[in-house]
């Protein structure tokens, strides 16, 4: 389906549930955030119908997201209910990784093709500084887990913070001589916990290129923009929200852990589907996608009020 700006809407972030067993200092505050009672949540044939209601509307993609979706309960039933759907062509999960060793299996057998590894330190003690909690090790055996389930294509998922992680660059690139992943920097955005954080926080994509001359460009994936080291097995991935506004080519729209869609990550506006069946439910995707709006304005700070684990990453 095209929305008013031309652009085909075929991906759908699903946010599974709020919660999350790590508290990353650009994303939550150290005491967790008010959870939403477990009636506020989108039941699990909730998720399916909603899932199946955006098929109808041309979503081909479907993203699961947190909070950490392998906290929330019923999880493969979400992922072999969703796989299941005529239409769907990918079933992907974006995970922090703590728990992956125990579910990488069983995820790969409820059709989940691909999966996203958030990973933003290789170095133990500034993991723990970050996250607040967890282990690095656990996130390197899930990762490896992964890898003997079956999943190719892993991607890691860092969030590039000045004067944190930033002196890791190297480091992550290197991992992908021996590989076969994407390693994909995202540009920090203003909004939630980091709002308010020194402007060196905020470094763009270009300092990545600049430390690391030897990458050479190797097309484009998605919103990322791609680039190798001669003879690696894997890519680097470039994720720019604020320096290159890649909001002409996006196709995705985003249902939160409580059944709101939101036609952009940082858009005030929200569709209530909640209640909603057949018909009705796709009548409001169909409004969704047509409201979407044509850019954000990251510019001048993010519009929504949500923190970003109440959306979905």
């Amino acid at each position: 389906m095209l929305d008013n700006c031309g652009r085909t809407i075929d991906y759908l972030r699903l946010s599974v549930t709020d919660l999350c067993n790590y508290r990353c200092r650009y994303c939550m505050p150290e005491a967790g955030v008010p959870k939403l009672d477990h009636r506020e949540i989108l039941t699990v044939e909730e998720l399916v119908e909603i899932g199946a209601a955006a098929v109808k509307c041309g979503v081909r993609k479907i993203r699961l997201t947190g909070g950490e979706p392998l906290v929330r309960r019923g999880i493969l039933e979400i992922c072999r209910g969703l796989s299941a759907l005529p239409g769907v062509e990918e079933l992907c999960l974006t995970t922090n990784g703590s728990l992956l060793e125990q579910f990488a299996r069983p995820l790969r057998e409820a059709g989940v093709a691909r999966l996203n590894v958030s990973l933003d330190t290789l170095r133990p003690e500034r993991f723990g500084e970050i996250t607040r909690r967890g282990a690095l090790e656990d996130v390197l055996r899930g990762l490896r887990a992964a890898e003997e389930a079956g999943f190719s294509g892993l991607k890691l998922d860092t969030v590039l913070i000045g004067g944190f992680n930033d002196d890791e660059i190297s480091d992550f690139i290197d991992l992908t001589r021996t590989h076969p992943w994407e390693v994909r920097f995202i540009e920090l955005m203003p909004m939630g916990e980091c709002a308010g954080w020194a402007k060196t926080c905020f470094l763009p994509d270009s300092e990545v290129l600049r430390r690391c001359p030897a990458l050479e460009e190797a097309g484009v994936s998605g919103v990322a923009r791609r680039y190798r080291l001669p003879g690696a097995a894997g890519t680097v991935g470039l994720i720019s929200p604020l320096s290159h506004d890649f909001c002409g080519e996006c196709r995705r729209i985003r249902v939160t852990a409580d059944g709101r869609l939101k036609g952009c990550l940082h858009s005030r506006e929200e569709l209530p589907l909640r209640g909603l069946h057949g018909p009705a439910l796709e009548a409001a995707i169909r409004q969704g996608i047509l409201q979407k709006p044509a850019r954000h304005h990251l510019e001048s700070g993010s519009d929504t009020p949500r923190d970003m684990n109440e959306i979905g990453g």
